[in-house]
């Protein structure tokens, strides 16, 4: 039989077997638990990670460079291994 109340929630951990007493949940501020640090339930991890997803979140960031990805130093190393003849 479990341990949990009637209408207690079976994503929800015993608070106390996994309560944490630091920073609350980022989400809905209920006490965070151990086991979803630093959330409160497996819900709240995954509402933030739809946010991250959805691109509600953004890490702030200067402008990207021309050749953020390196794309051109790539045929630019390229170009220079082609013997002069081949060109």
């Amino acid at each position: 039989m479990s341990k949990r109340g009637r209408g207690e929630s079976a994503e929800k951990p015993l608070e106390a077997e996994t309560a944490h007493k630091g920073r609350p949940c980022p989400i809905c501020r209920s006490p965070s638990v151990q086991a979803y640090r630093p959330f409160c339930s497996r819900r709240c991890a995954d509402v933030d990670l739809s946010r991250w997803l959805s691109g509600r979140y953004a890490v702030a960031g200067g402008d990207a460079d021309e050749d953020e990805d390196g794309d051109q130093a790539r045929a630019a190393e390229a170009a220079r291994r082609i013997p002069p003849e081949e060109q």
